[in-house]
């Protein structure tokens, strides 16, 4: 994820360059049709976000008020929310890691297994 981090960097300053650009034009760069769609996709994606965040964090408000007995305060719902979309988000990526490397690890493992069945077949064994 580290070595990506950069890409990840210039490809955002380019976009924030050429959208300063785009601005300074008088000229529109795409009609109107599709700067509505591009909003309103926008605004379902950020929609979707905040919704979820809601649904997370009153389920875990839920959970604590029934460990504590009512003593979390509803004011917490939506900072625990993103909190923990963040932490699913994060632990989903750190799935994803382990997973590549056990995938990794049969991949080698495979490999070894088919050469040592070709020696085993070139020495008629």
């Amino acid at each position: 994820m580290k070595k990506h981090t950069g890409v990840i960097i210039g490809i955002v300053a380019v976009l924030l360059l050429g959208s300063v650009g785009l601005v300074a034009q008088d000229a529109p760069v795409v009609s109107p049709e599709i700067q509505e769609a591009a909003s309103s996709a926008l605004d379902q994606a950020l929609t979707f976000i905040d919704s979820s965040a809601n649904y997370l964090g009153q389920g875990v408000l839920y959970i604590l008020n029934l460990v504590t007995g009512d003593r979390v305060s509803q004011d917490l719902q939506k900072p625990i929310g993103y909190l923990a979309l963040i932490t699913l988000i994060l632990i989903l990526f750190g799935l994803l890691d382990v997973a590549r490397r056990i995938i990794w690890i049969g991949i080698i493992v495979g490999w070894v297994l088919l050469i040592v069945r070709i020696i085993l077949d070139a020495l008629n064994l």
